[in-house]
């Protein structure tokens, strides 16, 4: 938590990654593990998450507008601004924990690392938002790991991001290496090659081990 960031009642957890890390199962499978604990629990996602911010993605995933770096990046941050204040922080006020696909680390990885677009505007940004996860959890996948992952996948042609070429998803998957190593404490690397159980056992565990969710502290809730 930022040291400007307002205290709020529930828990804030986002999960990141390149294409084919397979965040959005993981972050399926430990919402859906929260709530068997007993917890009131938000899926959201970026951008996304809330009517302005859908608009807004359809234009950065799934148009065919060549942006600028500066300019795309303004756009994921309009998109996670009306998440914010919409979606996620009314949540967090009342206690609900809001699990993310996605948040203002993609931006730096996406758009900083992969981009060029500039690093501190982006942190600049950030610091405008005014709100960071409690926990990341960052999804390492191997390239033959990821892209059969994204062979895989059903229904529609890829996004403006899946269609970038390698040297542009190698820089981002550095990218995000270089942000958890930045913010060790935030940040928890996960090891997204193996089988789906397995990975979630890991994030479940993480999750876990940082907010002290113990089989006893389950129980008492329950």
């Amino acid at each position: 938590m930022s040291p400007s960031q307002p205290a709020l009642a529930g828990r804030f957890i986002t999960l990141e990654g390149g294409e084919g890390a397979g965040k959005s199962t993981q972050a399926r499978l430990l919402a859906d593990a929260l709530r068997g604990f007993g917890l009131t629990v938000l899926s959201t996602r970026e951008p996304g998450g809330s009517p302005g911010a859908e608009i807004l993605r359809t234009l950065l995933l799934s148009g065919d507008t060549d942006w600028s770096a500066p300019a795309e990046t303004l756009l994921h941050f309009a998109a996670r601004a009306e998440h914010v204040e919409r979606t996620i922080r009314p949540a967090l006020r009342v206690g609900t924990w809001v699990v993310c696909d996605r948040f203002a680390d993609s931006t730096l990885a996406y758009q900083g690392f992969g981009q060029g677009a500039d690093i501190a505007m982006i942190h600049a940004l950030i610091g405008m938002i005014g709100l960071t996860p409690e926990l990341t959890i960052v999804l390492d996948v191997s390239d033959p790991v990821a892209s059969a992952r994204l062979r895989l996948r059903a229904g529609g042609k890829p996004d403006r991001y899946e269609r970038r070429d390698r040297d542009f998803h190698a820089r981002v998957k550095q990218g995000f290496r270089s942000i958890a190593a930045d913010d060790p404490a935030r940040c928890s690397v996960v090891d997204g090659d193996g089988p789906e159980a397995q990975v979630h056992a890991m994030i479940l565990g993480e999750v876990r081990t940082r907010f002290g969710l113990s089989d006893q502290a389950l129980r008492d809730r329950q």
